[in-house]
């Protein structure tokens, strides 16, 4: 049966929620890995039924799990993970002789064209590939070598969080890095440079407009004009109209440009969604109203959306991967706060309904539409 399938993953398991189209009513599947992080599960887009999670704790270890049944049942995998005695120490080991020390898997992305391919982003940063559906890893070690001596961590560490593939050229990849920056290759991971032209960090870089070193938050793409992006970075919200080789900034009429999830409609490649907090010092909505504002020109000029949203004493944030929309037409949109509440739009973001809440803090959400 056709219907939505919402995973979320939060710090004490991984919620999996279902609906037929429209229909209002979901099904809540989980916790599972209860009382386990999960910070990110997502699926393939070529079977329905494959899905990955994350999943760390700081005794235990990281722990790649996958399922092949839309998540009723899950299996381990990746033997290369270990955990070797010190907690929160953890190994990707990647057939050299010495295994790469990591922190956590930040970010699961399936391939667009290989339903066996999956990247895994790690902290400290770094990329990986399986082409196995995660049972072996290979590091893709070229990205290191683009001044990575200059990464620093941000305030969630020195993550790499995004992974974007284009969908009209499988060789080219966009990863971003807090705090790096954004970068591409044009062949498959073998080689990387820095994209990064326009943007400023006034108060976080000697030189405010290095290559590297930006705390890039986000990057998201219309599949339909892969070369377009945009970004949320820490303060401004900017666009690139060349692959990234330009950034310039859209933020617009925005009550803040900090915040840390971006988003594009699924068939409106100009409307872009943002959820704006406070400051970099108190992640909260602006006066306490949370907001998600939404940009149909490609950002510039913002409108607040507010039907079925808190607008007094709310003090939740979004997190950079628990924004996310569906395929459906109208599109939905969809994300999950720290407070543990996930809304749904079914109408493009005019008007919102918590379908869930009292969860864990939501770490992550992302949207699946079922044949």
């Amino acid at each position: 049966m056709s219907g939505v399938r919402v995973l979320v993953g939060t710090h004490k398991g991984a919620f999996v929620l279902t609906s037929s189209p429209r229909n209002g009513r979901w099904d809540v599947s989980g916790p599972h890995f209860a009382g386990w992080d999960i910070y990110h599960i997502k699926g393939s887009p070529l079977n329905p039924d494959r899905l990955y999670a994350s999943q760390s704790s700081d005794w235990f270890g990281q722990v790649i799990h996958r399922s092949n049944d839309g998540g009723k049942t899950w299996t381990p995998v990746g033997n290369q993970f270990s955990y070797d005695g010190n907690p929160g120490t953890h190994q990707f080991y990647d057939g050299t002789q010495h295994p790469w020390e990591f922190k956590q898997v930040w970010y699961l992305e399936p391939s667009l064209t290989d339903p066996e391919t999956v990247y895994a982003g790690v902290e400290d940063a770094a990329l990986f590939r399986s082409t196995d559906g995660g049972d072996t890893w290979q590091e893709l070690p070229a990205l290191r070598a683009v001044k990575g001596h200059l990464w620093q961590p941000g305030g969630g560490g020195m993550c790499l969080h995004t992974i974007l593939q284009d969908p009209a050229d499988p060789n080219r990849l966009y990863i971003a890095i807090s705090a790096a920056g954004a970068f591409r290759s044009d062949d498959g991971g073998q080689t990387w440079r820095a994209i990064n032209k326009g943007l400023h960090s006034d108060y976080e870089l000697p030189d405010a407009a290095a290559d590297v070193g930006h705390s890039v938050h986000n990057i998201a793409m219309h599949p339909s004009r892969p070369d377009v992006l945009f970004m949320q970075k820490h303060w401004d919200v900017l666009r690139s109209d060349d692959a990234g080789e330009n950034w310039r900034e859209v933020s617009g009429n925005l009550p803040s440009d900090f915040g840390f999830p971006i988003a594009v409609h699924a068939h409106e490649p100009e409307t872009i969604y943002v959820v704006p907090i406070k400051s970099d010092s108190e992640h909260y909505p602006p006066d306490g109203k949370l907001r998600v504002y939404r940009s149909r020109t490609g950002g510039g000029e913002w409108e607040a959306l507010t039907k079925g949203l808190p607008q007094k004493n709310c003090y939740v944030n979004v997190l950079r991967s628990a924004l996310a929309v569906d395929t459906l037409d109208p599109c939905g949109v969809y994300f999950g706060t720290t407070g543990g509440q996930v809304y749904a739009s079914a109408d493009s973001g005019d008007s919102w309904t918590a379908i869930v809440q009292d969860l864990p803090k939501v770490h992550s959400v992302e949207v699946q539409v079922l044949p």
